[in-house]
């Protein structure tokens, strides 16, 4: 994939730490509303976001008279509805408090004929505050907004790429709120052992439904107080012994013991000469890793199209 050196934009947690806080709450307001809305898809895919032009969108949402779409529009700052009968409504994302957000959008999609009530706190976070409580005066800083998604959107093309090269069950190139990581996953098409961990404000159900089956889980993950360091990581469930010691690259790629995963810093991916070529080489070698240890049938569920793009 040709990518122009340092076209990837710098991208550090603390100082974009703010803005990463109110943003992981709204998308869960905004992903709650698609929760409500939506019919159950296996995995909980019906619950996240996806990547577009502008921002971040929910996709058409199906509501009592058609369809409508909540966007994060970063290049003018402002959350957008529009629905399928031509109605549409905004406002600016600055001066925005996690509660303010809450209640404007309420209030408009109410004003848009959407009747949808959700669960008021988020999820798969420490000591939630209720989302219409949570009124700290925290800066949205807009560049901080726009390095997240136009990093983003590289991601998402390397990710889009690399799921091109598995034909057996895989999940979209899609943003998970709860955990706040732009993520892709392909499954071995066996069922795995029931999952028993804890993640906190989740029901065990929901989190048992989405590990069923053996897969190997690649993406991205801005950080957090606790790892204030952006990072894509990959993972494998159930988590094989063998798996971590496999040999991964490229170098600078490690093994977290902790979160139990391979690591490689986003910024060792954006200061490379290409850095889509060096982030496509840590998936694949995490992919062969996880395959190989959980005994995978990669020839039914590895392909190659590449020759389809000279047709």
């Amino acid at each position: 994939m040709a990518v122009k050196k340092n076209s990837w934009p710098i991208f550090q947690f603390e100082e974009n730490k703010d803005t990463l806080y109110l943003l992981h709450q709204w998308t869960q307001i905004v992903g709650k509303v698609r929760l409500k809305k939506s019919p159950w898809q296996n995995h909980s895919w019906h619950v996240s976001l996806y990547v577009d032009a502008q921002g971040l969108t929910t996709g058409l949402i199906s509501y009592e008279s058609g369809v409508f779409e909540i966007k994060f529009d970063f290049i003018h700052h402002e959350l957008k509805i529009k629905t399928s009968n031509g109605t549409r409504d905004r406002f600016a994302l600055g001066g925005q408090t996690v509660a303010s957000f809450y209640e404007q959008l309420m209030e408009k999609l109410k004003f848009l004929g959407i009747d949808v009530k959700i669960h008021d706190s988020p999820n798969e976070v420490a000591d939630p505050i209720p989302f219409h409580k949570n009124k700290k005066r925290i800066m949205y800083q807009a560049n901080a907004a726009q390095s997240l998604w136009k990093a983003l959107v590289h991601i998402q093309n390397v990710l889009g790429e690399f799921r091109t090269k598995f034909t057996g069950k895989s999940s979209p190139v899609h943003f998970f709120w709860g955990s706040f990581d732009l993520a892709y996953t392909r499954f071995s098409g066996k069922q795995a052992p029931e999952f028993t961990g804890q993640v906190p404000n989740i029901p065990l159900t929901v989190m048992q439904e989405a590990y069923s089956h053996e897969a190997f889980s690649v993406g991205f993950w801005p950080g957090s107080e606790a790892f204030p360091t952006p990072v894509f990581y990959a993972y494998c469930y159930p988590n094989h012994p063998d798996f971590k010691s496999a040999p991964i690259s490229p170098d600078k790629a490690y093994w977290n013991e902790d979160l139990g995963e391979f690591m490689l810093n986003y910024e060792e991916v954006r200061k490379a000469s290409n850095p889509g070529e060096l982030l496509l080489e840590f998936l694949e070698s995490t992919y062969d890793a996880a395959a190989n240890a959980g005994n995978w049938d990669r020839s039914s569920l590895d392909c190659d199209f590449s020759h389809f793009n000279n047709n």
